[in-house]
């Protein structure tokens, strides 16, 4: 009893201290020693707990390198956030190629998408299933899965949202180019690397059965790549390197009739690399024996061969046993149904501002290779910029002036910056000097023409970022801090000057900030193209690729996984299973 006693002395006095209870009803029952007691009331906090405003909706549609790295970095316990993907992990794109001749294995650049969000504090809900439209009026998603059903027997459901973030990529552009559907294989998921994989495989062991003839057997080994970019050149580079180091010992009879192809359309490929990277890549490609085919487009692919044409030679047609198609982006469906609801026809991506907010649609965002930033030009708004500037309404501006809004002006239009770097002026002082001439000092007043002429030439820095998991991670970080600083940035914005209207914005604009790029070519050797023209190629690089793409990994399992396989593949060589 003496047990019971303590308890109900103790519950008397918390009770009596407690004057915010507005009703209690204690019911006591002691019997060997035990105590049950049961309060039915409400205090005042509980009752303004009860009147917070609920979590605004995030719907976030897809789980590649912009939607993963937004969850990553989103203060989810500030929304009600749900995952809508048709693929429950994040994969590691950049290594597929590796994948397709066993250098990595799949699971290993592969992160359950629930296991990166367990880790976040609050409750994101993941759905398995795909977006086949999008309602912007009445701020709705429609949803279909194929893993299972509703009432109804079609998979289907609806999800509302207050801010929807579209990161859903984008699909291989074949650009309707008949049989390349049918014919060739793509590199864009995982599932396109085990396919690679599996016939790359098959090849070989077709190739090794009795009864054929030389000729059939060179054309099952004619492996074609069409598209001179980063990832059909790594690829190329990655099955020369299997078949030289793994397959050659294993096929004996037909390791000298395998034929490797790379064929651009353009003029050289990796365009996006230096010429000095480009140089580097078709040498060597012409030492190791594959061979590099510019200038020619394919305009059909059949079961046993590939038409192309060249300005030179006109039409030909080439026998070949493999092809992977590789020649760029293209729209998802879904996009394109947008696209066409909100105006933006004839489009390849969608169109979003500087801030990643989608043009006329209310709370809807896109990033990664589904959209594309429209950049802002000063041009347009020149004079809007002037009036700004000319804070006492002189209709004139000195270069005081210029420069109070300067920093605004570079922070709003990054084209300026980029101009002034390129002509390798100082200050916007050199760039009146460059127009008139005679600037000599600070006095010196322009009028709006011309201050149009000194900036007349600014824009022609605007350019498209490249569709690269560089830039969508940016974008998904960069995305995340704006949600994270929505609400204290609605009081106290820290963007720039807004130039038509009165105020400030409330974020600064989204800037890529280039961190170089890498080409594999093979033989351990990989080209690198960083900040600052600086250009390293060789056997140096390609460690630096190994540290940079490990240090990448989203987890340490996976980190620890592709670093096993390649010290797997340096010891016992690439599993050449047919699995």
């Amino acid at each position: 009893m003496r047990f019971s006693a303590f308890f109900f002395d103790g519950a008397t006095r918390a009770f009596h201290h407690r004057p915010n209870f507005t009703k209690l009803v204690v019911i006591l029952a002691a019997s060997g020693g035990g105590l049950v007691a049961y309060a039915d009331s409400k205090s005042d906090h509980a009752i303004e707990s009860s009147e917070v405003a609920p979590k605004k909706k995030v719907v976030v549609l897809g789980t590649g390198w912009a939607g993963t790295t937004f969850l990553k970095n989103l203060d989810s316990s500030l929304y009600d956030v749900q995952v809508v993907s048709p693929r429950n992990y994040f994969a590691f794109t950049p290594l597929l190629p590796s994948v397709t001749c066993g250098t990595v294995e799949p699971r290993s650049i592969v992160e359950p998408i629930r296991k990166i969000i367990k880790k976040k504090g609050g409750e994101i809900k993941f759905w398995e299933a795909e977006c086949f439209k999008i309602d912007p009026t009445n701020k709705k998603v429609h949803c279909r899965s194929n893993i299972g059903t509703n009432l109804d027997g079609n998979g289907e459901f609806l999800l509302d949202y207050d801010y929807l973030v579209i990161s859903i990529g984008a699909r291989a552009n074949t650009f309707n180019t008949p049989g390349v559907v049918e014919h060739c294989h793509f590199l864009k998921e995982i599932e396109d690397a085990q396919k690679i994989r599996r016939s790359v495989m098959n090849c070989f062991e077709r190739a090794s059965l009795p009864n054929l003839d030389e000729e059939e057997r060179k054309r099952i080994l004619h492996f074609v790549i069409v598209g001179g970019g980063p990832t059909g050149v790594e690829f190329a580079a990655e099955l020369h390197d299997f078949v030289s180091e793994d397959l050659r010992k294993l096929y004996p009879t037909v390791r000298d009739l395998v034929k490797i192809s790379v064929i651009e359309a353009g003029e050289h490929i990796l365009t996006m690399f230096d010429r000095r990277v480009t140089k580097f890549a078709v040498e060597k490609f012409q030492r190791e024996g594959i061979e590099v085919k510019t200038g020619f487009k394919v305009v059909e692919v059949s079961d046993n061969n590939i038409t192309m044409t060249n300005a030179s030679t006109g039409k030909m047609s080439v026998p070949y046993g493999m092809a992977v198609w590789s020649t760029g982006i293209g729209t998802r469906p879904v996009i394109m149904d947008f696209m066409k609801q909100i105006d933006q026809v004839n489009r390849r991506v969608l169109a979003t501002d500087e801030w990643l907010r989608v043009s006329e649609c209310d709370g809807v965002y896109a990033l990664g290779d589904c959209a594309t930033i429209g950049q802002r030009k000063v041009m347009e708004d020149i004079s809007s910029i002037f009036k700004v500037a000319d804070k006492n309404h002189s209709g004139t501006l000195t270069v005081k002036e210029i420069q109070d809004v300067l920093d605004d002006i570079c922070i709003r239009y990054p084209q300026v910056e980029l101009y002034l770097k390129s002509k390798q002026m100082s200050d916007i002082v050199d760039l009146i000097k460059d127009s008139r001439g005679d600037v000599q000092k600070e006095s010196v007043e322009l009028d709006i023409e011309e201050f149009k002429k000194a900036l007349a030439n600014v824009d022609s820095q605007v350019k498209n970022l490249p569709a690269t998991a560089q830039v969508a991670a940016q974008q998904g970080n960069y995305l995340a801090q704006c949600f994270n600083k929505m609400k204290d940035a609605d009081e106290n914005p820290e963007g720039p000057l807004r130039m038509r209207e009165s105020g400030r914005h409330r974020f600064r604009p989204f800037r890529y900030r280039h961190f170089g790029q890498f080409a594999p070519l093979g033989g351990e050797q990989t080209a690198a193209q960083l900040p600052g023209d600086w250009i390293s190629i060789g056997h140096s690089s390609q460690w630096l690729w190994y540290s940079v793409y490990a240090s990448k990994q989203v987890s340490w399992r996976t980190r620890a996984l592709v670093i096993s396989d390649w010290m797997r593949r340096f010891i016992f060589g690439r599993d050449s299973s047919c699995i």
